[in-house]
Order: C-alpha cells, then structure tokens, then sequence
C-alpha cells in the first residue's frame, strides 16, 4: 500500500514526493509517461558529450530564498546570469530593450533619464490597457514594438498580441539601464551537475518508488494507495469533460557545429525572420569546455506536448470548469503547470509544492486542491 500515487515525475511531483518521504516518512510511487525524470527541465549528454536540455533552455532563477536553499540541498550551483541577443534589421540588440538597446538602435549616447523620456516620447495613450499590444505600446511605442514585440508574439502564440492577453507581454521588462541581463532575480544559477542529477540525488530515497515508460492509466486500478496527487494536464485527468484546454508546443531542433563557439550569447532571438523562435547555444549554459558546441533552434507549433497554457478569456474560462471539478475531487491533489493551466517558472513550481506538502501535511480533511505559489 502506496500512501501516495504521484503523476509525473517533474518539480512538482519529485518536490512533493521529496517532502512527502523524508519529512512524514509517507511511501510514495511516482509515475510518469517518459522514460526520465525531470520533467521537461531533462538535460542529458549529447554524442559530442556536451550537456543539453532536451525540451529547451531552462535558466533557474528566483526571489525566494527558501526556493534555492530547498533546491540546494540536491545540487551544487554554477554561477551563470543568462543575456539574449535580439536578431532585429540584421543587427543584434540587447532583450530586454534597454539603455544600450536604444542608443545602438538609433544612434543616441541617452542616459537613463533621457532614455525614460524617449520612451514616453514614443509610447501611445491606452486607456484600457487589456490585451499584449496595449501594455507594449503604452511603454514604448508602435515602432519598437513591430520590431521587437509584435513577430515574436505572433511565432510564439501563433496570434497577434491584440489577440492575446496583457499578461503574455506584461512578463517583458523594459529597461532605463545598461543592464543587460535577462532576469534580474537575486539568486541566478544553474545546477552545477545538470537538472537531470539533481532530481536524482531529491528521489534517492527508500520510501520513493519510480515507474517510468508508465501511463498512469495502465496501473491505477492494480495499485493500492491513498491519495494521488496530479501533475499532468487537469483536463486529461477529466477525459476532457468540457474539451481540451489549449496548449502551444515546441519542435526542438538540435545541432552540433564543429567549433567551439556559434553565437555571441547563450540565447539570440529572431523576433522576425526564419520559423524559429530563438536559437539556444548550451555551453554557454553549462560553462563546459569542448571543442565542438551543441544549439537548439525552437519552432513553435499547435500540436505536440502540452508546454504554454494560451492566455486568452475563453481558455481560462474552460480551466475555471475543470477547477470546480478538481475542488470536488476527494483525495487527488491537482499541482504543476499542467495541473493549474498556468505558465509557471521553475521556481514558482517548486513554491507551489513546498505550498501544497504543508496543506497536505496539515491535520485538517482536504479534498482536491491547489496550492498557489509563494514567492516573494
């Protein structure tokens, strides 16, 4: 008798199967479709030897210092501050836009008040900022938004930011500064042995059992266990009760060069030409030494695994169905991005755990929930 059936064997279910083993001594099986663990933040070792992350660039970056001292426990860190490149009229600018985006843009030497200024100079006047394109040009203007913004947001979603809502772009930042990094969290790092060792090091323990190759399906009827927690898609969970909740996916399409460096920068965006997204060089990532380097291009699709929940009204008007159907649900915890139709951060997954394994923990009768994450 298993106390714990956990679907999927990413951060949130390993974070919960973690906790739920070593701090209440629960026996926990982890299942998951693939045939790893990690989730999608899988990295492994290429033919040349380079390490490579096979559903794309995962950065870990966070606030929360009780985030990155619980991951600490299971992985040293290497310190890396991720920069992108945006690739824009056959040049390549600082992403976010910034200081030194502007002055090398259009041949200005602005200081951070004079850049402040020049956006305003450029933004346009929104009243009821609602969708993607408001938020972006009622920063900093039409014209920095078609070359930066607009074809990005279209690749990526497949739509037009007037389609989608303010929060896709209200995730972009926009700089009066020099500074040139992509995130500006207090903790930035990568785990110094991969994603991959650090899940293993978190599940080595005797009350956790891992069935992998597995479809939760195959198993739950001939298993004994109390409670389960689901980090898979909620509406699959429901066999699509209402109808499936839209998703965009990614074709990843790696390739290793014969030398040792293809860019200039561990991301180079390509907001307007080519099919792809961005284009990713791993050592960057890794600080590893080789002679030979590894990159993946992202083209962005429809079908395919389930990775960006579409923000739009009617979508998130769907997922509220299946989350009254979750809250009635007794004794299966719904958690992770698939589970809450949300596009979480790694670091907001891990909160969202920790979260939920304390209302688990706590002696009071539950029924199917969520946690919301904690970051400060």
């Amino acid at each position: 008798m298993f106390d714990y059936l956990i679907v999927g064997a990413g951060f949130a279910g390993s974070v919960l199967a973690e906790r739920l083993a070593s701090e209440s001594g629960k026996r926990v099986l982890i299942v998951d479709k693939r045939n790893h663990i990690g989730g999608n933040a899988f990295d492994h070792y290429d033919d040349q030897g380079i390490l490579v992350h096979k559903y794309g660039p995962h950065i870990f970056h966070t606030n929360s210092a009780d985030v990155f001292d619980y991951l600490s426990r299971f992985t040293a860190w290497r310190n890396y501050q991720h920069r992108v490149l945006g690739s824009v009229d056959g040049q390549l600018f600082p992403i976010p836009i910034n200081l030194t985006t502007i002055n090398l843009m259009y041949g200005l030497n602005l200081n951070s008040t004079e850049a402040e200024q020049f956006f305003l100079s450029k933004a346009e006047e929104v009243k009821d900022v609602r969708t993607s394109e408001d938020v972006v040009v009622s920063k900093i203007g039409r014209e920095l938004y078609e070359k930066f913004f607009r074809g990005y947001t279209k690749k990526q979603w497949d739509m037009d930011p007037s389609e989608l809502n303010a929060s896709v772009a209200a995730r972009v930042p926009v700089r009066t500064n020099k500074d040139d990094r992509y995130f500006t969290d207090t903790y930035q790092a990568m785990p110094l042995h991969g994603y991959t060792r650090m899940f293993e090091k978190m599940l080595n323990h005797p009350n956790i059992k891992i069935m992998l190759n597995t479809d939760y399906h195959e198993i739950v009827n001939d298993i004994s266990f109390r409670q389960m927690i689901f980090t898979g898609p909620v509406d699959e969970y429901f066999d699509y009760r209402y109808g499936k909740l839209p998703y965009r996916s990614i074709e990843f399409k790696f390739e290793t060069y014969d030398q040792e460096k293809f860019q200039e920068t561990g991301t180079i965006n390509y907001p307007n030409d080519y099919a792809f997204t961005r284009i990713t060089e791993f050592k960057y990532l890794t600080g590893q030494r080789n002679a030979k380097t590894s990159v993946v291009y992202e083209f962005p699709k429809a079908q395919g695994d389930p990775y960006y929940p579409i923000p739009k009204p009617d979508n998130m008007e769907l997922y509220r169905k299946y989350q009254l159907l979750a809250e009635q649900t007794a004794d299966v915890w719904f958690a992770g991005r698939l589970g809450t139709y949300k596009y979480y951060n790694m670091d907001q997954v891990v909160a969202q755990a920790l979260s939920l394994f304390k209302k688990i923990s706590a002696p009071a009768p539950h029924r199917g929930t969520y946690a919301d994450p904690i970051i400060s």
